[in-house]
């Protein structure tokens, strides 16, 4: 018989874990995005280094390590499984091609907003602002302004013109037209009937971007951009402008505005534009640089016209000072549809017509 083992100590008791504390953030403040963040995704504030003010943590320290933990997950290697008996041998398949891995993003995203829509650090509105959020409208023209110049390579050229000739005639013929036509004839009629005649001088501005290609348009339907009380902005069209002479596009111009004002225009109001002029010059602009209005390749901007002095020459190459009106025409051009000197000719034309036309017969 074997002697009895000796019996062994008990082990001795070991004391239960303490409760986990609940998270305290103690000092830090933290927006509601973040903490959000934070708990969401199990995460130790204290372990964060914040690059706000004074340290602060912001939405974009949070989102950069869920960025790392990420990039740390993707790059372990996969656990191997454990060996199984080899099974009877069978037919080889046809190798199948691998399947095309997908892209998932790792970055959370708030339930209220967007990649496209988010475009900048938290913004908590303090208790003397007001939210207004986007219209319709603003939305659209957001979406159409971003996708522009995306698309363009915009590129911005000035000249200066003397309207002179077109102040005289509006001098002289301005109070019989509003009397006759109901309404102001302002400067814009004269710029969009030049901007036809330069446009038969150099087409391809008149024109629009497809592809790879360039579609160079024979009809002149000129997109003039309409203000609507300061809450938005819309271009109906002047079709068929290169048939009409000063005082029908002045007619259609008012008409187009005043229906844009009140919504009456329809559909065909505002399709089918190739050139776009847009007028911020009764706010006494001096240069604006005008997003275009795809897929068109040019925009027109009207600046603030104002009298000042000038240097005249006569006939005998003898100069003067003169006070005459003068303003700036900007065009914003697409680099990919036309060259600077192609743009700066076009405008050396309009300047051209707009100073020597004979605007006293258009009237």
């Amino acid at each position: 018989p074997q002697p009895a083992p000796a019996p062994q100590p008990a082990p001795a008791p070991q004391p239960a874990p303490a409760p986990t504390p609940a998270r305290e953030y103690g000092d830090l403040v933290l927006s509601p995005v973040v903490r959000h963040l934070i708990e969401e995704n199990d995460l130790d504030p204290a372990s964060i280094r914040g690059t706000g003010v004074g340290g602060r943590i912001t939405r974009s320290d949070v989102l950069s390590v869920l960025d790392r933990l990420a990039e740390q997950t993707r790059s372990a290697p996969a656990p191997q499984p454990a060996p199984t008996p080899a099974p009877q041998p069978a037919p080889t398949p046809a190798p199948q091609p691998a399947p095309v891995p997908q892209t998932v993003s790792s970055t959370p995203v708030r339930r209220d907003e967007t990649p496209a829509t988010y475009s900048g650090p938290d913004i908590e509105p303090g208790s003397r602002d007001y939210v207004v959020p986007f219209t319709n409208i603003r939305r659209r023209t957001a979406e159409h302004m971003i996708h522009s110049k995306t698309v363009s390579a915009h590129t911005l050229m000035s000249i200066e013109v003397d309207f002179e000739r077109v102040e005289r005639a509006r001098r002289t013929a301005g109070p019989g037209f509003k009397v006759e036509e109901g309404f102001t004839l302002t400067y814009l009629p004269f710029i969009a009937r030049a901007v036809v005649e330069s446009v038969k001088a150099y087409p391809n501005v008149n024109a629009s971007v497809l592809g790879d290609s360039l579609v160079v348009h024979r009809d002149i339907n000129l997109s003039i951009a309409v203000d609507l009380n300061l809450e938005g902005l819309i271009a109906p069209v002047v079709h068929g402008a290169d048939g009409k002479r000063l005082t029908g596009i002045a007619r259609e111009i008012h008409d187009l505005a005043s229906r844009a004002r009140t919504r009456r225009l329809a559909a065909d109001d505002i399709a089918g534009g190739t050139f776009t002029i847009t007028n911020p010059g009764p706010f006494g602009t001096f240069m604006t640089g005008a997003i275009i209005n795809q897929p068109q390749v040019v925009i027109l901007a009207t600046d603030g016209i104002a009298r000042k002095p000038v240097v005249i020459t006569d006939g005998d190459g003898n100069e003067s000072i003169g006070i005459h009106s003068i303003g700036m025409l900007t065009l914003n051009f697409d680099h990919r549809a036309v060259d600077g000197a192609y743009a700066a000719a076009f405008l050396a034309k309009l300047k051209q017509v707009i100073e020597t036309w004979n605007w006293e017969q258009e009237l």
